[in-house]
């Protein structure tokens, strides 16, 4: 049975170990033939781009534990719960050179694995995809004030944390595991693609040796025959996103919305900016972001909007309109009716369904709207 934070026994509280670092962006690869201690890997210097506040992965702290407890995983320090005493030795000054391991309760089920002291928060989604960004939402949203923004990053006071489900929510960076509740279930935003038509962008560039997105960004679309704001179909966004929600099929990137948890990494990562983040519900969404002239658009796309403006004419609750030559679907009027679809000349509107067992279990655990 779960502890009650608020109201602790006098009873001493069993004790777990916790790396509060959960990334590879300390130098692990670096360090990792070339270190004999971290120690050394932190003399010797992190370099542009690597976390300096992470774990670098040598493995040092593995010595000080008597109960075998902890080992060494692809460079993440990982702590068998089941062995670990409690015993603090591991936690002790001068074992972890980057002051990393902490103890809390055994019975904990929020952590939040990250000791990021990086203030910009590009910096960090650019460094580390578990890197905590100190958005300060977490903060916000603890009903107990267990939750607090440290020398930029969160923190998780366990005499206060009651083990709701409030800051894995709001966490924008989805970095707060939870082990009772479901991450990819807990959400109410997702990752979108404004554009389905990539395939022919994706194939020339292929074609021509070009690897990334990045790159492709740079050639000139127009010179080449292709949509000049489509998708390049080299797979940036899906190299950056943790939880294998975001894939190229047939040239486009195409984000699953079941596993999909809205923490925003892919959207930086999109040099076309064509990621954005939606509400997930019931919806119709525009996936075209083309700011082309009519001609230039059906000439390179058979799949992009042509700005004809008929959803924006005949939709019932005023809740499309046109940006930029294209149009656009504002979420908190959509109704989810099917008229722009029914009306639309190329069937570009797509429907974003929603499970219902989304809707039950966020009832069950009491989420109200945009919780």
């Amino acid at each position: 049975m779960k502890k009650d934070r608020k109201n602790p026994s006098e009873v001493t509280e069993p004790m777990v170990a916790f790396v509060a670092c959960a990334g590879h962006a300390a130098g692990k690869e670096r360090f990792s033939d070339s270190c004999t201690s971290c120690a050394e890997a932190v003399e010797k210097g992190f370099v542009r781009g690597e976390c300096r506040s992470g774990c670098v992965g040598v493995g040092s702290c593995i010595e000080s534990c008597k109960k075998g407890a902890m080992r060494l995983e692809d460079g993440q320090i990982i702590i068998d719960r089941d062995k670990c005493d409690g015993c603090g030795d591991c936690a002790k000054e001068g074992v972890c050179p980057q002051h990393l391991i902490r103890m809390i309760p055994a019975d904990a089920t929020n952590f939040i694995p990250c000791s990021s002291t990086e203030p910009d928060e590009d910096v960090v989604r650019a460094t580390c995809g578990y890197g905590c960004i100190a958005c300060g939402e977490c903060e916000r949203a603890c009903p107990e004030g267990a939750v607090t923004i440290q020398n930029n990053h969160a923190v998780i006071d366990y005499d206060k944390c009651v083990g709701c489900v409030a800051c894995t929510v709001k966490c924008k960076k989805k970095i707060i595991v939870d082990t009772e509740h479901e991450l990819p279930v807990l959400k109410d935003k997702v990752a979108f693609v404004r554009c389905s038509g990539g395939s022919r962008a994706s194939k020339l560039f292929k074609d021509l040796g070009i690897q990334t997105c990045e790159e492709a960004a740079k050639m000139d679309a127009k010179e080449l025959g292709i949509c000049t704001t489509g998708c390049c179909g080299q797979g940036s966004c899906t190299a950056v996103c943790r939880y294998g929600a975001i894939s190229v099929v047939n040239g486009t990137a195409v984000v699953d919305p079941e596993k999909c948890v809205g923490c925003k990494d892919c959207t930086y990562a999109c040099p076309k900016h064509l990621i954005t983040i939606v509400p997930y519900k019931g919806m119709k969404l525009v996936p075209c972001s083309s700011t082309d002239d009519y001609e230039d658009k059906a000439a390179v796309c058979d799949s992009g909007c042509i700005g004809c403006e008929d959803c924006k004419n005949n939709c019932p609750n005023g809740a499309i309109f046109m940006e930029e030559k294209h149009a656009v679907i504002d979420p908190n009027i959509c109704e989810d009716c099917n008229m722009c679809q029914y009306v639309c000349q190329r069937n570009v509107i797509k429907e974003q369904e929603v499970p219902e067992y989304i809707f039950k279990q966020r009832e069950v655990l009491g989420l109200g709207e945009g919780e």
